[in-house]
């Protein structure tokens, strides 16, 4: 028999986190979470995105042993300001059991009804900040640290269940050597010349602080148009701010700023530390943060985490001038390879970008939505 249990305290919600830890024992390219860091993103009183969301959290237990677990998501920004009576699910992992699955998605649909919400979807986060997607392709491909791994059965189940596909995204790397700097120097001159703008660097992480709520305001309006967008509130500005910014390497992040001085592109890379975190294996102490810091400093992929260029300033090229620095601070580095994070297929404009460095896809994933 199976029953559901829903998870509360903190002992309970060590263990929805680590349930993953037993589903992907020994899976070579699941990259598990810090433990402490992700039972303190659900706590109300910790994560401000609490202050606009709501969440419960459930696992499905076959003989006292957790086999499933799920996230049920109210975000009241987007039902209210964007009128999309939505119910996301999300933290959706489970074995290959379709009593498990069912069980575990007809909770979230309930709670769904109850809140008068018309469509549930997922697995997705609290906001666009946070993981996305069921993994349908590259499930031979090692994760990041901010993208979801499954078993090729998730899918499966799924469709059994009544969800159609809602929205794709796309995974693709290339080789750092196809970042040319002499053409981009040509074209990034043109554009400085013609618009007026200064690209910025940093050597320090204290250099980088005065500019982070215009990134995160920009952020906003970069993004808006994307379908599902959340914009993040003053609140999650901070707590951002606090929990990513200052563990980047701060030649990482690159800002554009006009003759005003007012921002209009930004890009945030990071180091990849998926090995790390799979020799870490959920704990930074007493071994996980060297093994971090080793990462950090000399891991020869990077990842391109968040892009934005402001809506007046798009399709002018703007994206030549941050590569350029990416090309000046990387080369030193002896960085090998680009890898991009999950970008909705539908922008063409993103798409266009990547398309001169000979980018390849290689691992694609799906959002799931069912009517309710």
């Amino acid at each position: 028999m199976i029953i559901l249990q829903e998870m509360t305290t903190k002992k309970e919600m060590k263990a929805f986190v680590k349930f993953p830890f037993k589903l992907y024992k020994d899976n070579p390219y699941w990259v598990p979470p810090i433990i402490n860091d992700e039972i303190s993103s659900f706590d109300k009183t910790k994560n401000p995105v609490f202050e606009h969301a709501e969440a419960r959290f459930f696992v499905a237990k076959k003989n006292n042993e957790v086999v499933g677990r799920v996230a049920a998501i109210i975000n009241y920004t987007e039902i209210k300001k964007q009128k999309l009576k939505k119910m996301r699910f999300g933290w959706f992992d489970f074995i290959d059991d379709i009593e498990v699955s069912t069980l575990l998605l007809q909770k979230v649909e309930e709670i769904g009804v109850q809140n008068n919400l018309e469509f549930m979807e997922g697995p997705v986060g609290f906001s666009n900040l946070d993981k996305v997607g069921v993994l349908t392709e590259g499930f031979d491909h090692i994760g990041t640290m901010i993208t979801w791994y499954n078993h090729a059965y998730y899918k499966t189940h799924l469709e059994k269940l009544g969800f159609n596909i809602e929205k794709e995204y796309l995974e693709s790397k290339f080789l750092f050597k196809n970042v040319k700097r002499e053409p981009l120097e040509r074209v990034g001159e043109l554009i400085k010349k013609r618009y007026h703008l200064t690209p910025l660097n940093f050597t320090k992480t204290k250099e980088i602080f005065p500019y982070v709520d215009k990134m995160f305001d920009l952020f906003n309006e970069s993004y808006a148009a994307l379908p599902s967008f959340v914009p993040i509130s003053e609140r999650e500005k901070e707590y951002f701010k606090k929990k990513y910014i200052s563990f980047i390497n701060p030649e990482y992040i690159k800002f554009v700023v006009d003759k005003n001085g007012d921002m209009i592109a930004f890009a945030i890379t990071m180091p990849s530390f998926s090995e790390a975190l799979q020799k870490a294996n959920g704990k930074l102490f007493p071994f996980g943060i060297f093994h971090l810091l080793k990462a950090k400093n000399n891991s020869k992929d990077a990842l391109f985490y968040l892009i934005g260029v402001h809506p007046e300033h798009q399709n002018k090229g703007i994206h030549a001038l941050l590569f350029l620095e990416f090309q000046k601070s990387f080369e030193p580095k002896g960085i090998i390879n680009c890898i991009r994070t999950p970008e909705l297929a539908s922008n063409e404009a993103i798409a266009a970008v990547w398309k001169n460095f000979d980018s390849k896809v290689y691992k694609r994933r799906c959002t799931y939505k069912k009517v309710i």
